[in-house]
């Protein structure tokens, strides 16, 4: 083909893709983000199988355990806005890019650290590339697929990795642990990020949806404080108590500190948190949404994973494999509910069903005991709530960054991360507070010294938690109702992101 006739085809090419046509390469972009964001979720419940190994190997104490988990969540939380306007001002690709390169070297240096403030550094390091990595993946899914049809496939894909990723995290978690060693659990990321980092070089390009906006450093510094010590408040609600000032008090400085960004964001003039975005009736009840799965799931991923291993004698890699059965369910819900149900039905029943069903789910495990067996006590239960939450994460999250204008796609996009992190960690306070108190009260009058009765109370310290997981699936079922207008969401055409590539 001569020269000429080269260039006028890439510039055709590029003139189509500039005017909202489908990439090409659309479908193994979508591999790409997705080997991205499996990265991502896997680092949240794939370390903490590997924890009780590192700890003996490190040989730090009870108290500072928490800092592995809790370092990387401040990190990601804090900065996760950030990082969606980063994306926005310059460019989706380099921000992609650095994210990985920074996550995979971050994850290179938790696995070979000697000592605690090593692995912490490293942990809060993988958090603050993490949170500029997740947005911009997500920005890059919701502004690679424009067709409704295809877009719709494209979130059932994106969300069922996001619904399933802490299951994988375990299993993979559990085998690596067993295999191999504790700091394998972190060396997987570098594997994960080359093909992630490949794949981004090779198909992405690079557009500046906001280059004429600025970044608001007030806005800025308002929210990842607030988000920090919201964080950072509900985390000390584990070691210490609600009435603790280390407790109540970051949790009212993280309101207050909300309540001023959100008071800015209607001043500044380039906002870091447009409220144009938050104030969308629908997208407002999918980041809802978003929020109280990530607090409800908490309960499915711990206590359940404790449960398994304490009382059922399961091995990390059988209980990492326990959990597969509910996977299985959610992807196959994924895909009917985003590309089927959502459609013809609209979020206003297809979100609070997913809800009920997952609530059905969590409150028939309830009915585990001393002697109750995985295939009848848990197994139907894991697929009701794999069905449920199916229903719930890939319609949820296509909707609250659906119809976003193209620069204000990763900030958008940043908002759903930050509701499900700012979930998990509500969740983790509450659920873990609960389910102490739960086992605290049944030994009370009891003779604490018999193994039947501290094996009991732990018992009800797992069905505590999973009753208040239930509770909070039950309160979405009907705050996304009230919420969620009627009918089936139309794509305004003004808003619809355009492609780059």
């Amino acid at each position: 083909m001569p020269q000429k006739t080269l260039a006028e085809g890439s510039r055709a090419e590029a003139g189509a893709i500039e005017h909202g046509a489908a990439s090409p390469r659309r479908w193994w972009i979508l591999a790409v983000i997705a080997v991205a964001q499996l990265m991502v979720v896997l680092d949240a419940t794939i370390v903490n199988i590997a924890l009780p190994s590192a700890q003996t190997d490190l040989g730090f104490s009870d108290g500072n355990r928490q800092w592995i988990v809790t370092a990387y969540a401040l990190a990601f939380a804090s900065l996760l806005l950030l990082g969606g306007r980063i994306a926005d001002l310059f460019g989706r690709k380099p921000a992609f890019l650095v994210g990985v390169v920074g996550f995979a070297a971050a994850s290179a240096l938790g696995g070979a650290a000697n000592g605690f403030t090593m692995l912490v550094a490293a942990r809060a390091l993988q958090g603050a590339f993490g949170a500029l990595l997740a947005p911009a993946a997500l920005s890059l899914l919701n502004t690679t697929f424009t067709d409704a049809r295809e877009r719709a496939r494209a979130f059932s894909v994106y969300g069922a990795i996001a619904g399933a990723g802490g299951a994988v995290g375990l299993l993979l978690g559990g085998v690596l642990t067993d295999a191999l060693d504790w700091r394998w659990t972190l060396y997987v990321n570098v594997a994960i990020a080359v093909v992630a980092f490949a794949g981004g070089w090779i198909l992405l390009g690079n557009h500046r949806d906001a280059a004429n906006a600025r970044l608001d450093v007030p806005g800025t510094v308002l929210v990842a404080a607030g988000l920090f010590s919201l964080v950072y408040g509900f985390s000390n609600a584990e070691t210490h108590d609600w009435g603790s000032p280390l407790t109540w008090g970051f949790l009212s400085a993280g309101g207050v500190l909300l309540a001023a960004f959100a008071w800015w964001q209607t001043r500044a003039a380039h906002p870091l948190l447009p409220l144009r975005i938050l104030l969308d009736r629908d997208r407002a009840a999918s980041f809802l949404a978003v929020l109280i799965t990530g607090a409800g799931m908490f309960g499915v991923f711990l206590f359940l994973t404790y449960y398994l291993q304490l009382n059922l004698g399961f091995s990390p890699t059988k209980t990492g494999v326990a959990f597969l059965p509910m996977v299985g369910a959610l992807m196959v819900t994924a895909q009917v509910g985003t590309t089927l149900l959502l459609p013809r039905l609209g979020p206003k029943t297809v979100i609070p069903l997913g809800f009920a069903v997952a609530t059905a789910g969590m409150a028939w495990l309830t009915g585990i005991g001393l002697g109750s067996h995985y295939l009848s006590a848990v197994l139907p239960q894991l697929i009701v709530i794999g069905v449920g939450l199916g229903l719930v994460m890939p319609p949820a999250m296509q909707l609250a960054t659906g119809g976003v204008a193209a620069e204000d796609a990763g900030v958008a996009s940043a908002t759903v991360n930050a509701m499900q992190q700012v979930g998990g960690s509500i969740g983790t306070a509450l659920l873990n507070t609960l389910a102490a108190s739960a086992a605290t009260d049944y030994l009370s009058g009891r003779d604490a010294t018999s193994k039947l009765v501290r094996a009991q109370a732990t018992i009800e310290s797992y069905t505590t938690a999973f009753w208040w997981s239930a509770g909070f699936f039950a309160a979405g079922a009907l705050l996304t109702f009230l919420f969620y207008r009627r009918g089936v969401p139309r794509q305004d055409a003004s808003a619809t992101p355009v492609v780059h590539m």
